[in-house]
């Protein structure tokens, strides 16, 4: 038994606290997918099964995965299935759903990932049962089940400039790749590629009216390694990892659709790829 992805789409990629303020992790998901499920030309009903990968939930609210889906119109009695995995989240997510195709579970699951970084809370760990006298001390969501590693009490950042020495990888082969990312996503979205997988989001402003968002705010035109090999070490005074060649604090969502290949055939889906 084959699985096929039959529909994709994405969110344009939110700078931290940048347009995408606004909206929760579950808005941004419900939109990738709902651009998906319409590109497959699916309707609500087809959907078996819903899987998301979710990683800062705090203050999020139950089970956002079923948020989402139910943002994007899928019906409640679909199951949906939230997965931490961190960083491997949204590819564990569709590495699910094509399980459960395979094992004849379901026959079309819609999967992916989402995320508002900017809307990650602060935390009162001792406010429920201490706190009678003192300061409290506040806790950063994202950081503390984002981006710091629970085993070995360092920043992801940390963990990065550690790996990059103990496996000879330079500041500036670093800075290099940073800087061809950064000219390859420029080129792809001056060529229109991006618009293919891009569904606009409409965010609210102020007086009731909205503003569309269609294009990442992440791409830097400027980006040159020279101009990266300028800025300093952010993580620890010696290490290679910089606010230039390290991922972006970001919002947004991604999502496909997975059918098995008979029922992508029953409902008119044409496959885009072929999971093996």
């Amino acid at each position: 038994m084959k699985s096929v992805i039959v529909g994709l789409a994405r969110t344009p990629i939110g700078r931290f606290g940048g347009a995408f303020k606004p909206l929760r992790a579950t808005d941004l998901g419900a939109a990738a997918i709902g651009g998906a499920r319409g590109g497959a030309a699916l309707g609500p009903d087809a959907v078996d099964e819903g899987i998301f990968g979710h990683v800062v939930q705090a203050g999020a609210g139950q089970i956002t995965a079923r948020q989402a889906a139910n943002g994007a119109g899928i019906p409640m009695t679909v199951p949906a299935t939230t997965v931490n995995k961190v960083c491997l989240s949204g590819l564990t997510a569709i590495a699910m759903a094509d399980r459960s195709i395979r094992l004849d579970e379901s026959s079309v699951v819609v999967a992916g990932g989402m995320e508002s970084m900017t809307n990650a809370p602060y935390l009162l760990p001792d406010a429920r049962w201490g706190g009678r006298l003192g300061h409290g001390p506040l806790v950063d969501a994202m950081q503390h089940d984002g981006l710091w590693c629970a085993f070995d009490e360092c920043s992801m950042g940390e963990s990065a400039d550690a790996k990059n020495e103990a496996l000879g990888i330079s500041r500036e082969e670093q800075d290099e790749w940073s800087a061809a990312s950064h000219e390859r996503a420029a080129s792809a979205r001056d060529s229109g590629h991006f618009a293919a997988e891009i569904v606009p989001v409409d965010v609210p402003a102020r007086r009731g009216e909205t503003v569309r968002v269609e294009q990442d705010e992440g791409i830097r035109d400027d980006a040159t390694a020279e101009s990266l090999g300028r800025l300093r070490p952010v993580f620890t005074p010696e290490g290679s990892t910089t606010a230039g060649n390290a991922s972006q604090i970001s919002d947004g969502g991604a999502a496909v659709v997975v059918a098995r290949e008979g029922a992508a055939a029953d409902h008119g889906a044409a496959p885009l790829a072929a999971i093996v």
